[in-house]
């Protein structure tokens, strides 16, 4: 069973992919990111109003993730891509990863309750900074020094364009860094999972991260899968995971209280879209961060924080301050930086590649 020859999509099997001579538009680099800021976008803003009248999160990424099985399953069905089927070794890697993923949620969702936002938007900033470290460590992926430099408007931006009320305790200082660590891991293996190359060498660096579960197995392992092949084999866990969590921190009584009082039609039809939505943001940036890699989509993570922060203010006619708006205008700024030194990178090393043929 072959995938369509239009699909946008890479070829469906999990261990090899056709290679094309020439890259279209839409499986270039701008195509996926324009996406992913718009599907990003769109979810945020329409959780904004899901949220304040289904107050469950575990139970809200449940929905998105029994979306995301239910639409692996139809597209599957009409030959889009192939499940690939995975051996014992891998199944492995994909159940740690789960446990990354599912984890990294308990933590988002805890510290959210012991800090105040703005805060939260600050630390979660760093994302890139980890990224780097963490890619070093265990990949050893090493970034040029102006890359880490187009960081810094990056970074100090969000903090600028979200500067409020800035609170946290102790444990939540600490969980939120914490989260910000998971993210950041989240998204290197993100793209470990969907590389084409072979597992790691003895070349690669060493560290004592590289040793411990789960990431010893991670940080190894290569499966080949694209978008929907990942998020059709991750779906299904992370459902089961997100309501087993539901259930034990007794949010599931609540939603079965609220859904006898509370949900109507209109409000399911409103979670329906919910799912919809957040199964197109999976596709979306599990194939952008496969096509610009693990730094560039926390960069990308970034900007579109303070995109939301332009977007609110013109749909919802808030007041921003001089400061917020010189934290955006950096931001967007530091992006555009990050995207031009990361072109003339790419531009210099095919030159290299085109001397040595």
């Amino acid at each position: 069973m072959n995938a369509t020859p239009n699909s946008l999509l890479p070829s469906p099997t999990s261990h090899s992919l056709p290679p094309t001579s020439k890259t279209s538009f839409t499986d270039s680099r701008p195509f996926w990111l324009t996406l992913y800021f718009f599907f990003n976008l769109g979810l945020t803003l329409y959780n904004k109003g899901v949220l304040v009248r289904f107050p469950f999160p575990y139970t809200l990424t449940a929905i998105h993730a029994l979306f995301g099985s239910l639409g692996g399953a139809i597209l599957a069905r009409f030959q889009v891509f192939v499940p690939p089927r995975l051996k014992k070794n891998e199944t492995t890697v994909l159940l740690a990863f789960s446990f990354l993923y599912s984890i990294n949620i308990v933590v988002s969702n805890v510290s959210l309750q012991l800090v105040t936002i703005p805060f939260h938007q600050v630390i979660r900033s760093t994302t890139p900074i980890f990224t780097i470290m963490f890619s070093a460590l265990l990949l050893g992926k090493s970034s040029s020094r102006w890359k880490i430099i187009t960081l810094i408007p990056v970074t100090v931006g969000v903090g600028l364009a979200t500067y409020g009320d800035y609170y946290f305790t102790r444990w939540g200082l600490i969980l939120t860094l914490l989260g910000t660590i998971l993210a950041a891991l989240k998204t290197i293996f993100t793209n470990v999972l969907q590389s084409p190359l072979p597992s790691l060498t003895d070349l690669t660096p060493k560290s004592f991260l590289s040793q411990i579960y789960p990431f010893s197995i991670l940080a190894q392992a290569r499966l080949h899968l694209n978008s929907l092949a990942l998020l059709s084999l991750l779906s299904p866990l992370a459902f089961v995971q997100c309501m087993v969590l539901a259930y034990l921190t007794g949010e599931l009584d609540r939603v079965r209280t609220y859904s006898q009082q509370e949900l109507t039609g209109a409000r399911l039809m409103a979670l329906a879209l919910n799912g919809c939505i957040a199964f197109g943001l999976n596709v979306v940036s599990f194939s952008a961060n496969k096509k610009v890699g693990a730094l560039g989509i926390t960069v990308a993570a970034n900007v579109k924080q303070v995109l939301t922060i332009l977007c609110a203010v013109m749909l919802f006619h808030l007041n921003i301050t001089a400061l917020n708006s010189l934290g955006i205008i950096l931001t967007l700024l530091g992006g555009a930086w990050y995207a031009r030194v990361e072109y003339m990178e790419k531009q210099e090393q095919q030159q290299l590649r085109n001397r040595t043929i």
